[in-house]
């Protein structure tokens, strides 16, 4: 089982509409926080808070240069996440199954 922490903190990181508009922007390449605080209409402080989570979160990476802040997708950030959720559709399709087989084991009834 995975451990749980992580993935909070990753759900928690996505759960936001402002932070999975700046993980979509991220998804293009690196920004600065002044290019990803434009479109959300988000100050320079909101947005570096929105942005300590997503990198509190797994998500993203930062880099400074000089004055200027660089944020970019860390490459296997979403790998948590999917295989929690390749477990969680491996255990349904698993009680399906299990289902499919109880059911074929019933005897039919006549519709008289």
């Amino acid at each position: 089982m995975q451990e749980a922490q992580p993935l909070d903190r990753l759900f928690l990181a996505l759960a936001d509409p402002g932070r999975r508009g700046m993980v979509e922007q991220l998804s293009r390449g690196p920004a600065t926080v002044k290019e990803l605080a434009g479109p959300a209409n988000m100050r320079l402080p909101s947005a570096l808070k929105h942005l300590k989570v997503l990198e509190d979160g797994g998500m993203v990476v930062s880099r400074k240069v000089g004055r200027t802040r660089t944020y970019a997708m860390r490459p296997q950030a979403l790998a948590p996440m999917r295989a929690w959720m390749r477990e969680r559709e491996a255990a349904l399709n698993a009680a399906f199954d299990r289902l499919a087989q109880a059911m074929a084991a019933m005897p039919e009834e006549d519709e008289r």
